[in-house]
């Protein structure tokens, strides 16, 4: 087993994709979300390779090294699951287990969903599947908050949110972080003619998250701009169009859940994972982490790991 993250761009339809990867055995894909990178799985990366698998982590469309198209509507849905298609397949695999976290995990979910010819398996990290809804996203999103703007709302607008954000990525990507995390109080609407950062905690860092982590990530947005990122949020609409033909289909594959009971994403969502014996009727497992916020491999990272690699051998 390798001891060092390799580092990878695969070639897919329209691009190139990052993949950093450790370890050989059942490939396990991991799906980052926003605002982040293959970056947020180091802690799994090695955790998973020791345990006998190969993992491999990508930078989605629009990320780090991967390739950022310009027209938004090829951040939908549709696009993503081709991505990891055919990263498995560039890869050399015939099959694998996908786990995603925060966006990552709706792609995942997604993934399996209408590919379950190479996705065999499906982890969840953070967000839970929720099967389509009767309603256009926009619009539901659209009448919440009381007088106060979603934040999903306030990123469907190209350039909007990138002018709040570009300007002091770093200073952005710290708020964001430490106010989805356990000692964080959330930031989710937008005042009326304020900002999603007008909400953000101010202070020192969570203790998950190193001033070297953060250059980090802060050196890739800095570089490649929020554009790719918020792209995702701007084609859910269309996602809800394109996937019609699957409403009401179940996710049959094995499938985990891991979430922070600190989480919103966890509580707002409760719901959805009461029907995940509909929904998901191959679950195996719903652990919410005590304590714990949006960001669980990076918060709890041991815990996670844990986790995952006992389901992974249950698999095998």
């Amino acid at each position: 087993m390798s001891k060092t993250v390799t580092h990878r761009l695969v070639e897919v339809p329209g691009g190139r994709i990052h993949v950093a990867e450790q370890g050989s055995g059942p490939l396990v894909l991991l799906v980052h979300g926003f605002p982040e990178s293959w970056y947020s799985w180091r802690h799994q990366l090695p955790a998973i390779a020791a345990a006998g698998f190969r993992a491999a982590a990508i930078d989605v469309r629009g990320y780090g090294r991967s390739s950022a198209p310009a027209r938004t509507e090829d951040y939908r849905m549709l696009a993503h699951v081709a991505d990891n298609a055919a990263v498995v397949r560039a890869l050399g695999e015939r099959s694998a287990v996908i786990v995603g976290h925060d966006w990552g995990a709706p792609i995942a979910a997604n993934s399996a969903l209408l590919r379950p010819d190479l996705f065999r398996a499906v982890g969840q990290l953070s967000v839970p599947y929720a099967a389509r809804g009767p309603h256009r996203p926009t619009d539901a999103f659209a009448a919440m908050g009381g007088g106060e703007e979603f934040y999903v709302s306030y990123f469907q607008r190209p350039g909007r949110a990138e002018a709040e954000i570009e300007p002091d990525v770093r200073g952005w990507l710290a708020g964001l972080y430490t106010a989805l995390s356990a000692q964080g109080q959330g930031a989710f609407f937008v005042p009326a003619g304020g900002r999603l950062r007008d909400r953000f905690p101010v202070g020192a860092l969570p203790s998950w998250l190193t001033e070297s982590d953060l250059d980090v990530y802060a050196a890739e947005f800095e570089r490649t701009g929020l554009t790719g990122a918020l792209n995702r949020y701007r084609n859910m609409d269309r996602d809800w169009e394109d996937l019609a033909a699957w409403d009401g289909v179940p996710i049959t594959q094995p499938a985990l859940f891991i979430g922070g009971a600190l989480d919103a994403s966890t509580t707002w969502m409760a719901g959805a994972i009461k029907e995940f014996p509909h929904t998901m009727p191959g679950i195996s497992g719903v652990h919410i982490l005590d304590g714990c916020g949006h960001w669980v491999q990076q918060e709890r990272p041991d815990e996670t790991s844990h986790l995952l690699i006992d389901w992974l051998r249950r698999l095998t």
